[in-house]
């Protein structure tokens, strides 16, 4: 694969990350998806402290350990668990992070991350000491870029008018359109790459039983769903090739939890590259565009 370079970092990435959460929790298994992805050109790993409350870092750590250099690793930090298990609050305060990323970083048998993370993010939280830690983190060495994952354009606005993020982590997939309004044209004129999450809108534009996505209707998703099907092309690599096609994105971030799974996203990323960007800004016109009602 391709690699794209992250202007506001040192290093690039591979065009396709592979979405840890959707790993097994078993690391035999989840062993065999990972060396399956960085076989086929993977070799960016995006998991969260969150993930089956740190096992998931565990496993990307165990299964990496060898060969920490030849991999991208990202992971995330801001939601603290309960110490009782109940569930997490949200924590973006300098402190927490200094301590979390410590943590994170015993999990995944690293003495450095590649990109950290905020996982997530509100107007009102504390900026000015969020951002601190990261820089510090950085200056120490632990980290190598930073970014945040925001869907909030008014967020996003605000911290790149703050500092330079590497990464912003979004959702964005044909049914889901609502970054190319504000967003992406902002982040594109910025040193920051949007990793993208939900590429394949959960399954819905492939093979799952349709369903309401945002203000979709499920005959509205299954009309969409033919719209790609008609085309000829086959829908993973019609996603993959709509979300790479925009110059903000740096990565699509695509969760497998098997082996067989990543084998169809390495054959579809190798399929993309044979549709031509006419013919899906083509077809991308007969998707209705949506936009963000809130955080604008």
């Amino acid at each position: 694969m391709e690699k794209r370079k992250v202007p506001a970092s040192d290093f690039t990435i591979s065009p396709i990350a592979l979405g840890c959460m959707s790993l097994k929790g078993n690391l035999k298994e989840d062993q065999k998806i990972i060396d399956k992805a960085i076989a086929g050109g993977i070799d960016f790993l995006d998991t969260a402290d969150l993930y089956q409350k740190g096992l998931n870092e565990e496993i990307v750590g165990a299964a990496i350990k060898d060969r920490r250099k030849d991999v991208i690793l990202a992971t995330k930090v801001g939601n603290q668990l309960r110490a009782d298990g109940s569930g997490w609050d949200w924590n973006p305060s300098k402190a927490y992070i200094l301590k979390a990323v410590e943590e994170s970083l015993k999990r995944l048998q690293t003495d450095y991350i590649d990109i950290y993370q905020l996982h997530g993010g509100t107007l009102e939280d504390p900026w000015e000491e969020t951002l601190e830690a990261f820089e510090i983190l950085k200056s120490q060495g632990k980290i190598r870029a930073f970014g945040i994952s925001s869907i909030r354009p008014n967020v996003i606005r605000k911290v790149l008018g703050m500092s330079s993020p590497a990464t912003i982590m979004m959702q964005y997939n044909p049914l889901d359109r609502r970054p190319e309004e504000t967003a992406f044209p902002l982040i594109a004129e910025s040193d920051a790459r949007v990793l993208v999450r939900g590429t394949l809108a959960k399954g819905l534009l492939i093979h799952k039983s349709a369903e309401p996505f945002l203000e979709y209707t499920a005959a509205e998703v299954i009309e969409i769903r033919e719209l790609i099907a008609d085309s000829g092309l086959l829908p993973e690599a019609f996603l993959i090739r709509f979300g790479l096609l925009q110059p903000a994105v740096g990565s699509l971030v695509i969760g497998a939890s098997s082996v067989e799974q990543v084998e169809k996203m390495i054959f579809a990323y190798k399929q993309h590259e044979m549709i031509s960007d006419e013919l899906i800004r083509e077809l991308a016109t007969k998707i209705p565009l949506n936009y963000y009602k809130q955080h604008r």
